[in-house]
């Protein structure tokens, strides 16, 4: 096990260490009053603690991807443990940290707000198409897999109707309603849930002493896929993910104090990616090999390998907690993507959300074309997903980077890791069946040359923002609490 234990000690270890770098290049400004006070409306902007935050945070971004992207990764080998350490510390939680912390020093604003501001009034409207239907898609997809979940947890004594409209009325609830109301309320107890069921199959996988396997640089897919670029697309949650772009700022508007964003953006990213790192080695190392995992993937889907899992390390009763805990993971990533999404259509036409009857007239058709969107092929919907969920990363990690560029201060942290993924992103597309379908080796060509490009196009705008002096964070002057 000391590659599986010794990915999860770098993991602890860099939010101790490469966290503090980051939020040192970054440059937290406790005095500075958060959006949570100075927007306070009392439906999105509400103060909250740090441990609401953080907890709603975890479940906010860790849907089933964590869980779902791992075991499919486990397919690789020990290649996925290497994707999953190295892409949650240099990546995914830089990410998280900085659309986080340039949100809150920004009025709580969403991605596209964001990429209008620093990356050019175009990408406003590109961004918007693009966070909209990631939502949708998470929205869609986090009402699937719970549904299914529960329907076999019951052993079809309940309707898959009947459980999916259930799901619909809930997420209807706590899209529109104060945020403090149910999610705020309901999340400490659904985030005991979850570090219940993580933590039960990770002592399970020690104390059972499983077979995972040690480090490897070889392809162990039986149906020998590509490992680049498409375990990148494979585990994301828990690696890298661009739907936290579109969370975050949710959070960055009930944050307290500047001075808890590493706890909540990188400490909550490095607790999703141990998640991530212990369902991909129960993956290896309970279904007899590589092909016997294949064979129950076929047979079940990702659904039955949690199941199988859940019930092999904690027995009938913890098995069935452990199982709930994947449940919830979706069921609270998904009322929060429609939440988003909604609060995005608001701002891009600018309409205020105190009035229920404005959340209610933005938020109904979303629900109506996600329940249209829940009669498409579940694979077919998770592969456009994870395509739209990495280019959105992408662009999360260009606006990190551009803000740490015009302040002059170390921008690679940020820039390094969106150039790699930008490759992956335009490879994957020119290559792949959903997109242009042409040979890896022209498809490798166009992602180098994209790139290149596309970095080119960044440092030009980079260097004419400097020049005009554009203003990093909102103007806050003469706001006081009491007032």
């Amino acid at each position: 096990m000391y590659t599986f234990l010794g990915g999860i000690v770098l993991l602890i270890v860099a939010y101790f260490t490469y966290g503090k770098f980051v939020e040192k290049i970054f440059g937290v400004k406790e005095e500075r009053p958060t959006p949570a006070y100075v927007n306070n409306d009392g439906v999105d902007y509400v103060p909250m603690s740090t441990f609401k935050n953080s907890l709603i945070q975890l479940l906010n971004i860790a849907g089933t991807g964590p869980v779902f992207g791992p075991i499919m990764g486990a397919l690789y080998g020990p290649a996925a443990f290497i994707w999953i350490v190295v892409g949650c510390i240099f990546a995914g939680a830089v990410h998280d940290y900085l659309t986080g912390m340039i949100s809150i020093r920004n009025k709580g604003a969403h991605l596209p707000e964001l990429a209008s501001k620093f990356l050019g009034k175009i990408m406003r409207h590109v961004v918007n198409a693009f966070a909209v239907l990631l939502l949708l898609l998470v929205g869609t997809v986090f009402v699937s897999t719970p549904a299914s979940l529960l329907h076999v947890l019951m052993d079809g004594k309940v309707a898959l109707g009947i459980i999916i409209a259930a799901i619909f009325i809930y997420y209807i609830l706590a899209t529109v309603l104060p945020v403090d109301k149910i999610i705020g309320r309901l999340y400490p107890y659904f985030g005991a849930l979850l570090i219940i069921s993580a933590l039960g199959v990770g002592i399970g996988l020690m104390v059972n002493g499983a077979p995972i396997p040690e480090l490897s640089f070889h392809n162990f897919h039986p149906d020998n896929a590509p490992i680049f670029p498409l375990i990148f697309f494979t585990i994301t949650c828990g690696a890298l993910s661009g739907f936290h772009a579109t969370q975050t700022p949710m959070i960055s508007r009930t944050t307290q104090n500047e001075q808890q964003g590493r706890r909540i953006f990188y400490g909550m990213m490095i607790a999703e990616g141990i998640i991530a790192m212990i369902w991909a080695a129960a993956s290896m190392s309970l279904f007899h090999g590589y092909t016997g995992l294949n064979e129950i993937l076929a047979a079940g889907g990702p659904g039955a390998v949690v199941s199988e899992v859940s019930t092999q390390m904690m027995g009938a009763i913890g098995g069935t907690l452990a199982v709930l805990g994947v449940v919830v993971l979706p069921i609270t990533s998904g009322d929060t993507a429609f939440r988003s999404a909604r609060m995005i259509i608001a701002e891009y036409l600018n309409i205020a959300q105190k009035k229920l009857s404005n959340r209610l007239w933005i938020s109904l058709p979303l629900f109506i074309i996600s329940v249209a969107l829940t009669q498409i092929d579940f694979n077919i919907l998770w592969r456009y997903f994870s395509w739209a969920n990495q280019a959105t990363a992408v662009i999360a990690l260009f606006v990190g980077a551009m803000y740490l560029y015009i302040a002059k201060k170390n921008y690679w942290i940020s820039l390094i890791p969106g150039s790699f993924m930008l490759v992956m992103v335009i490879t994957y597309i020119l290559n792949a069946q959903i997109g242009f379908g042409l040979s890896m080796n022209t498809s490798w060509i166009g992602g180098f040359v994209g790139t290149a490009v596309l970095l080119w196009l960044f440092f030009r705008a980079g260097n004419k923002a400097r020049a005009n002096n554009l203003p990093l964070d909102e103007d806050i002057t003469g706001w006081n609490r009491v007032a």
